[in-house]
């Protein structure tokens, strides 16, 4: 393994983040329901300095016919990450109002291709965490912040996990009127929200060769779920499930001494079910940049803990 303490980093960065969900019937996933927002991709600047990474983005504007042909949406999106040699987590609160919904098998023909639904509200706020068990043979940082390089193939067991709290509400309900006859009637809910605990077993591996890398991380396992929903027109319920959670993580890049770029997709779904609804929510992250490694100077050479007085540590 090789890192930098004596190096800081410059990266251009895009970036996209997102929060969606799809319906479907609990027994049948064939009239599936893809409620997506119209969120754009940001641009900016990543650092590494005093052993921190932080990013700047700012979103690019939709145009005209984008806005048009799926809606407009409200996106604000807060995450902040951490990634040391054996753990890793974020803390995440993401706001997202206006969808629009695609219908992928068609079950309804109609002039406009997208049905949308300015009125639907999600919230998503939690932390997730990873445990790295092979963190000598095996950087996660490697492929994912590029503080530190992989010299040769390897990968780890991995324990994920997540901790959080979704809600979901709308005008009318969720399905609308449209598709009231493809689901079941406990399908006509205008609010609901679930705080899932979850603990997912897994694998991550990188292949190495030279300095290109390919990594692929796949933990799946069980989760609780606390659900209340309401039903349009009826009294709230309450319900409690086990079902799935899954963390997805996949990068690709170039990772030498001083040079460094790739591209990576981080996904975190879960699935829960209640009355004879499938509901499952995703969160994600999807990323390119390249950057470059420069030798450290004066100040830049202390570490964050090195800027703290010391009257404020104690």
């Amino acid at each position: 393994m090789q890192r930098f303490p004596d190096k800081f980093f410059i990266w251009p960065v895009i970036k996209q983040r997102s929060l969606f969900f799809d319906v479907s019937q609990r027994s049948n996933r064939t009239n599936v329901l893809n409620y997506r927002p119209n969120n754009s991709f940001g641009v900016g600047l990543g650092f590494y300095l005093f052993e921190v990474a932080f990013e700047v983005t700012s979103s690019i504007p939709l145009n005209e016919k984008s806005r048009n042909t799926y809606g407009e949406s409200d996106v604000r999106d807060l995450q902040i990450n951490f990634l040391a040699k054996n753990f890793g987590g974020d803390v995440f609160r993401q706001s997202y109002s206006g969808f629009y919904v695609a219908d992928p098998n068609q079950l309804v023909s109609t002039d406009d291709e997208y049905a949308k639904r300015p009125d639907i509200e999600m919230t998503n706020t939690g932390v997730n965490g990873i445990y790295i068990f092979n963190h000598e043979k095996f950087s996660l940082r490697s492929a994912y912040n590029y503080s530190e390089r992989q010299l040769k193939t390897g990968g780890s067991f991995v324990v994920t996990g997540t901790l959080n709290t979704l809600r979901l509400k709308a005008d009318s309900t969720i399905l609308g009127s449209r598709y009231r006859d493809f689901f079941p009637l406990g399908g006509s809910f205008d609010q609901m929200h679930y705080t899932t605990f979850a603990l997912a077993p897994g694998y991550t591996f990188s292949l190495v060769y030279r300095s290109f890398f390919l990594n692929t991380s796949l933990a799946i396992g069980p989760a609780h779920h606390w659900i209340y929903y309401k039903p349009a027109g009826a009294r709230e319920q309450f319900d409690i499930s086990i079902n799935t959670y899954a963390d997805i993580r996949m990068a690709l890049g170039y990772n030498s001494d001083r040079f460094f770029a790739g591209m990576s997709y981080v996904t975190q779904s879960r699935d829960i079910r209640f009355d004879d609804i499938r509901f499952t929510s995703n969160s994600s992250v999807f990323r390119i940049l390249a950057g470059f490694r420069f030798r450290e100077v004066g100040i830049l050479k202390k570490r964050a803990v090195d800027l703290v007085p010391l009257d404020l540590v104690h």
